[in-house]
């Protein structure tokens, strides 16, 4: 669009931009969702960087709303753990239900945790965050990867929320449904941008 405007940027201005501004448009966003739901659906994804493996730990719940993530250079119960109280810290309450996988650092780090909340464990049952993965490897694809666990942690706690900002569950809704969802986003993004005052 701004080639097209005679508008000459370099990727460089863009990246720079992204790194000042994205992080606070994110917050903004992340202050106007509704409370999560009580059911958070985790996993963990291998992320390669530089030959090295790291783990992208995950958090949704019944909507489909990323609660938190979290990179970490292992999936044992203290990185369980420690993502726990993370999720906990960023959401500010406990879910009635947790669902993963049987990976067993879940239920360890669990017993010390998150003692009264029932744990499903099941393969099947853990699609939603399954599913959640996907935006993440796309843009890894196209980012030719990240370039540390620092630099993909950063970007994606950006990403994530405004990612979901512009993709609202269209499968869910009906056209004129969407259209209108659509429309009160952007007109949220113009605020949060400050486009509103210029205007």
């Amino acid at each position: 669009m701004m080639p097209y405007r005679g508008i000459t940027v370099t990727y460089e201005a863009i990246r720079g931009w992204c790194l000042k501004f994205a992080q606070g448009y994110a917050n903004q966003i992340r202050k106007q969702q509704p409370q999560p739901g009580d059911k958070w659906h985790l996993d963990e994804v291998v992320i390669t960087i530089k030959g090295e493996q790291f783990y992208l730990w995950r958090a949704v719940d019944q909507h489909g709303t990323v609660l938190d993530i979290l990179m970490q250079r292992r999936r044992n119960t203290a990185a369980a753990y420690r993502f726990f109280r993370k999720l906990l810290k960023s959401t500010g309450f406990s879910p009635r239900v947790i669902i993963t996988d049987k990976l067993k650092s879940y239920g360890a780090a669990k017993k010390k945790i998150l003692k009264c909340v029932e744990h499903r464990q099941h393969k099947g049952l853990n699609n939603r965050a399954e599913n959640s993965h996907r935006p993440t490897r796309i843009r890894e694809r196209r980012m030719g990867r990240f370039n540390s666990m620092g630099q993909a942690q950063r970007f994606l706690w950006a990403f994530e929320p405004i990612r979901g900002h512009f993709h609202p569950h269209q499968h869910k809704q009906t056209a004129s449904e969407y259209r209108v969802t659509m429309r009160q986003r952007i007109e949220n993004w113009r605020s949060f941008t400050g486009l509103d005052a210029i205007a």
